[in-house]
C-alpha cells in the first residue's frame, strides 16, 4: 500500500487540522514536537505522511502531486488558482476577504472610478474588480501592513483579510465591500482522487461526520 501524503499550512492551522484529524483516528505525535527539525512526519500504521509547508506553496504541492491532500485557507486557494479538487470546508480560521478604506472611498467604488488598490492578493483583487465589478483599477502588490497604504496615500482602498475589523477601526478605515468568506479547506490532487479514491473518500466522509 502506498503512502498518502498530506501537506499542511505551517503554524496554528496545522495544529488545529491535526486536532480535527485525531477525531477521525488520524494522528501523528511527531508533528506536535516544536523542537523537531524533521520535514516529513510518518504514521506507519495508517500509511500516511505529513509535511508542513508555507501556505502559498500548499496548492502547488497538491497540483503537482507531491502531496495527495492539502489543507490551506480559501484565500490562498483563490490567489494561487491551481488545478485541484476542493472537498471539505474545515471551518477553521474563519474571516472575510474585503475591500476596505476610509469612508470617503465608498463613493469611488460606486462610481467605477479608476482607483488604486493595495493588496497581498493581486489575483483575488483583479478578479473582483475586473470580472465582478467591471471597474478598472491599478493594483499595487504589497507584502507588509496593507492598512498603511490608504493612510499614506499610496492607494484609495485595500483588499485584505478581515477577522474582527479592529485593526481597520484603529486606523480610521472600514469595510466597504465584502468579496467572500474565508476558512481552511481540504484540497485533493486530481490524479490522487482517482488512484486512491477509496482511502481519500473515507477521510472526506469521516471529516464531514465530525465537523
Amino acid at each position: 500500500m502506498r503512502y498518502i501524503t498530506m501537506a499542511l499550512a505551517k503554524g496554528r492551522l496545522a495544529l488545529k487540522t491535526m486536532e480535527i484529524m485525531e477525531k477521525i483516528g488520524i494522528s501523528c505525535e511527531e508533528i506536535k514536537d516544536k523542537s523537531s527539525r524533521k520535514l516529513i512526519f510518518v504514521n506507519e500504521d495508517l500509511k500516511l505522511k505529513f509535511f508542513l509547508a508555507k501556505a502559498s506553496d500548499v496548492p502547488t504541492y497538491v497540483e503537482y502531486g507531491a502531496a495527495d491532500i492539502g489543507v490551506v485557507g480559501k484565500d490562498t486557494i483563490l490567489e494561487e488558482g491551481r488545478k485541484m479538487y476542493e472537498v471539505v470546508d474545515l471551518g477553521l480560521g474563519k474571516c472575510r476577504m474585503c475591500v476596505a478604506g476610509p469612508a470617503s472611498a465608498r463613493e469611488l467604488l460606486h462610481h467605477g472610478e479608476l482607483i488604486r488598490v493595495a493588496t497581498k492578493y493581486p489575483n483575488i483583487a483583479k478578479d473582483y474588480f475586473y470580472n465582478k465589478k467591471h471597474q478598472t483599477v491599478e493594483i499595487i502588490k504589497l507584502n507588509g501592513s496593507i492598512e498603511l497604504a490608504p493612510i499614506v496615500g499610496l492607494s484609495e482602498v485595500i483588499v485584505d483579510i478581515v477577522e474582527t475589523g479592529s485593526t481597520l477601526r484603529e486606523n480610521g478605515l472600514e469595510v466597504l465591500e465584502e468579496i467572500c468568506n474565508i476558512s481552511a479547506r481540504m484540497v485533493v490532487n486530481e490524479v490522487s482522487m482517482k488512484m486512491e479514491n477509496e482511502r481519500i473518500t473515507k477521510i472526506i466522509k469521516d471529516l464531514k461526520a465530525v465537523l
